[in-house]
């Protein structure tokens, strides 16, 4: 099987590095950086560059670039793509990027899926990549259709030498939806946290705590930005729920109310309980 990867980040670069561990497999590679290319290759990530002519070759090919320079690199190759060739996008929303390749795939005859491998680190580019990034974590997949087993379960057996844990299927609506809470509003929190005057002077008054909340804050701005506002509406509404509910906590503490800051923080206990178990 050939894949090829565009994009060699942490993501693209992890699941180069993932799937060269199966000999079966030949990976193919592109990036804007032609030096990434080049060590990737040297370093047993790769196979060869993924070019115009290679493209055909491939029976997978997975966008892992910026949302923007995936979109761009699906609309300009899309005439060359085999149709016999599965396309999986591994952006951090679906709505966009699906309806951009359900579009082509139908025009141009090849499989394209959407997909987001939920899981990452705070550092960013290919030198943090890792074989081991997605063994056991979850992939979330967006079909161009529910009914087709056969077709899901050819997905599931692309991706199998990647070692993800789980794959689940969902619609991009509901996962933009969901990855709104569980991922952008946790980035912009941490983010604006350690905005504080006070966090220049955290050193030796810090635990768990801080270090958990403040992990996602070190980001990459241009490609979060674009997330961000690629999500805009259901990031909105997040951030409008949590500041609502922030606006509370500093209301019955500015008012000295015991009793409703007490409430509200066994509120919050009891949802973390009933959520988490």
């Amino acid at each position: 099987m050939t894949v090829g990867i565009v994009g060699l980040g942490l993501i693209g670069g992890s699941l180069a590095k993932a799937f060269k561990r199966s000999e079966d497999v030949r990976v193919l590679v592109c990036d804007v950086d032609k030096s990434i290319e080049q060590f990737a290759v040297m370093d047993g990530a790769a196979d060869g560059a993924l070019t115009p002519e290679t493209l055909s070759q491939c029976s997978l090919l997975l966008l892992a670039a910026w949302p923007r320079a995936s979109e761009d690199y699906l609309r300009e190759n899309a005439p060359r793509i085999c149709r016999d060739t599965v396309v999986i996008d591994c952006l951090g929303t679906k709505r966009a990027i699906c309806a951009e390749g359900f579009a082509l795939a139908e025009k141009y005859g090849f499989s394209f899926f959407g997909g987001h491998p939920m899981a990452g680190t705070h550092n960013s580019g290919y030198r943090y990549s890792s074989a081991h990034l997605f063994d056991g974590a979850p992939m979330v997949i967006v079909p161009p259709r529910f009914d087709d087993a056969e077709l899901l379960a050819g997905v599931k057996e692309l991706l199998a030498p990647v070692g993800f844990g789980s794959i689940s299927f969902t619609t991009a609506e509901k996962h933009d939806e969901m990855i709104a809470f569980t991922s952008q509003l946790a980035h912009v929190v941490s983010n604006a946290y350690i905005k504080s005057p006070t966090a220049g002077a955290h050193k030796g008054f810090s635990a768990g705590s801080y270090k958990d909340l403040t992990r996602v804050a070190w980001l990459n701005p241009d490609m979060w930005a674009e997330l961000f506002l690629e999500n805009g509406d259901n990031l909105q509404r997040e951030l409008n729920c949590i500041i609502a509910s922030l606006g509370s906590y500093r209301d019955a503490i500015s008012s000295g109310d015991a009793e409703t800051l007490r409430t509200l923080l066994a509120d919050g206990a009891a949802r973390k309980k009933e959520i988490d178990g």
